[in-house]
């Protein structure tokens, strides 16, 4: 008579309550790279959402690796992140393709440039930061566009105001904290 070890077997529980919104993404299989990709490229996920005239609270849950992205959804982050489409879908054991993370260097390059011209005293190091900004856009002209790093605090265009700024706030509010 041959024993079992109960132990060793798997018990999956099956459960069929629908997920909440609050409980935490199931993990599945890795369908795509979008955020890798988006990290690599220094896109925030505004920025993408201006590009793209898509919510951010979509485009944080198609960005989850497990979340199954329609083509054309996945179009859209392509044009936002001005990558191939193909470097939005996981290739096993694959990194960014070279042009891709050059392109991220030189992204990252140029924003560092930019603040550099922005930010200085000096004439003498504002003239060679401009001299870097120009040699860099003659490389790559789309990097012509890219602005400087933000800095904590730094004030945003209209189109970056949060929807906070949108809402009043009643006097007895500040009332009450005067108290």
């Amino acid at each position: 008579m041959a024993t079992v070890d109960y132990t060793a077997m798997p018990t999956d529980v099956i459960t069929t309550s629908p997920i909440k919104s609050h409980d935490p993404p199931q993990m599945g299989p890795r369908l795509h790279r979008i955020r890798t990709v988006r990290l690599q490229q220094g896109a925030s996920l505004r920025s993408v959402a201006r590009n793209s005239g898509v919510d951010i609270r979509q485009l944080r849950l198609q960005e989850q690796e497990s979340t199954d992205v329609r083509v054309s959804d996945l179009r859209k982050w392509q044009q936002a992140l001005d990558v191939p489409l193909a470097e939005l879908l996981v290739e096993p054991d694959s990194t960014l393709s070279q042009p891709v993370a050059d392109r991220a260097r030189m992204v990252r390059l140029m924003k560092t440039a930019t603040a550099i011209r922005e930010r200085s005293e000096s004439v003498g190091i504002r003239r060679m930061a401009q001299m870097l900004c120009e040699q860099l856009t003659e490389i790559m002209p789309e990097l012509a566009g890219v602005g400087p790093w933000h800095d904590y605090g730094q004030r945003r265009s209209l189109d970056e105001c949060p929807r906070i700024v949108e809402r009043t706030v009643s006097d007895d509010l500040f009332r009450h904290l005067a108290d």
